[in-house]
């Protein structure tokens, strides 16, 4: 991922033009950004155990995921696996979950989607689990918009594939939605996109859990988060390389 992955250019170019002493990460492998995904996702509350999963297209149609049996703090570019563009392996060691069909459909139901993400995440699983839309409360909440559907159809799991293309073609147009009674989905344009919804959603719903335990607040109005949430289509700045360094010099093996 190179300085102006997912960004406006110009934009960065007129707020941030010093080039910086040192290149903000290292050269990376797709397999390795997917790996980092995963281990930047997990400190965000992204961790249920070994449940989730994300899904990467790439420009010739294949698809990178996040095998079954590992969970995501412990995943490295050499465990992240290579599918087709139906969902079936082509290159990997390890197994993929039954699951992975709902992000299969989407993909192909939505050609601008090129990243997936689904887990049981703690803040966003509350409110999936209440069946209520989070109220937005602050500026960080407000960086993707408010809207924010909830898939209320819960049926099981998605290995079934009558109800994973339910739940894809329930989604719409929508970037994100609760998943009633189970957990959350994101889907981006990109890995920068993606990590900005993902770390958005899961601020937004902790800092409403935590204002309604205060007892209230008025929620910013629809004209102030349409200010702020022009990070979601012009992308945020150097956010996705700082979490990267983070996990990076907790664990470089992440790279091999």
């Amino acid at each position: 991922m190179n300085k102006f992955d997912g960004l406006n250019q110009a934009m960065v170019e007129q707020f941030a033009p010093m080039p910086g002493r040192r290149p903000l990460l290292p050269p990376l492998s797709e397999k390795a950004c997917v790996a980092l995904m995963c281990r930047m996702l997990f400190k965000e509350g992204w961790n249920e155990h070994i449940a989730g999963h994300i899904t990467y297209r790439q420009p010739d149609g294949t698809i990178l995921t996040n095998p079954w049996e590992l969970a995501w703090d412990e995943l490295t570019a050499s465990d992240i696996m290579t599918l087709d563009s139906e969902g079936k392996i082509i290159d990997g060691e390890w197994n993929i979950t039954p699951a992975i069909g709902l992000h299969i459909q989407l993909h192909d139901l939505r050609p601008e989607v090129n990243v997936v993400i689904h887990n049981h995440a703690r803040w966003s699983g509350i409110w999936a689990n209440l069946q209520r839309v989070p109220p937005v409360y602050d500026q960080t909440g407000a960086h993707c918009g408010a809207e924010l559907p909830i898939y209320n159809e819960y049926t099981g799991t998605f290995e079934n594939e009558k109800s994973s293309l339910s739940a894809a073609e329930a989604l719409g147009n929508a970037k994100w939605a609760l998943l009633a009674n189970h957990g959350s989905l994101v889907v981006a344009k990109d890995l920068r996109q993606a990590h900005l919804r993902a770390i958005t959603l899961e601020w937004r719903c902790k800092r409403a859990y935590e204002v309604e335990l205060a007892g209230g607040a008025e929620p910013l109005s629809t004209e102030q988060i349409e200010k702020v949430g022009i990070t979601d289509a012009n992308g945020f700045p150097f956010c996705w390389e700082a979490m990267a360094r983070r996990e990076l010099r907790l664990d470089p093996s992440i790279m091999e």
